[in-house]
């Protein structure tokens, strides 16, 4: 029996699921325009720890959203991740960003592709298969309305971009999957069991998230 506790902060979505051989036990997440991890985070992995029944020394591995995502929600959750597995002497799982928005999305042909916003029109994106094999790097791009021209599959678009990419991105073979906007930790929960199986772990100590892009600090204008 392998307990895995999830943790999804790469978005606005702050999210943490336990999982047993695979399957997500329980989850609790909220999604608020205020980033409110620092906060809710800690509080959901106790809440799971209580209600699940289990203590910390059942959990087997610590998965956490390596990215790309917000600068300070990566942060927010690859250090509660760390903390855990240097408390718990267990090891880290990560997993990628993209893929775990992609899993979310039951399609059974064509292609998925998760985009995460990263202000104005650039996106981080990548490209699934079906069966959410890796098709495309991740990689951060300004959308335009000769973006994705090359592919003639049925594309579905998943994550929260639709309101600025839907009107540029019009071509017949583009369907936009609205309802799913952001990656949790339940779609984690099969992600991180298999690296599990494979010892695929990183180090705990000198693991940092997968920004793709530089942190950009803003100077407020008032």
């Amino acid at each position: 029996m392998s307990y895995i506790l999830n943790i999804e902060t790469a978005t606005k979505n702050c999210s943490v699921a336990l999982a047993k051989d695979g399957k997500t036990i329980l989850c609790k997440e909220i999604a608020e325009e205020g980033y409110s991890h620092a906060e809710r985070l800690h509080v959901f992995i106790e809440e799971i720890i209580k209600e699940v029944g289990i203590t910390y020394q059942d959990i087997s591995a610590i998965a956490v959203s390596q990215g790309p995502g917000s600068y300070t929600g990566l942060r927010i959750g690859v250090s509660a991740a760390k903390g855990l597995c240097f408390a718990l002497d267990i090891p880290l799982i990560a997993v990628d960003t993209l893929q775990v928005l992609a899993s979310q999305a039951k399609v059974s042909s064509g292609l998925i592709i998760p985009m995460l916003d990263a202000r104005r029109m650039e996106v981080y994106s990548a490209i699934f298969t079906p069966n959410f094999e890796s098709k495309r790097v991740v990689q951060a791009e300004i959308i335009t309305e000769n973006s994705f021209e090359d592919l003639q599959e049925t594309l579905y678009f998943v994550g929260d971009c639709a309101e600025k990419c839907k009107p540029v991105l019009t071509k017949d073979n583009f369907i936009f999957l609205e309802e799913i906007k952001y990656p949790s930790a339940r779609e984690m929960s099969l992600l991180s069991f298999e690296k599990h199986q494979k010892n695929d772990f990183v180090d705990v100590a000198y693991f940092e998230p997968y920004y793709l892009k530089d942190f950009m600090m803003t100077v407020s204008k008032k």
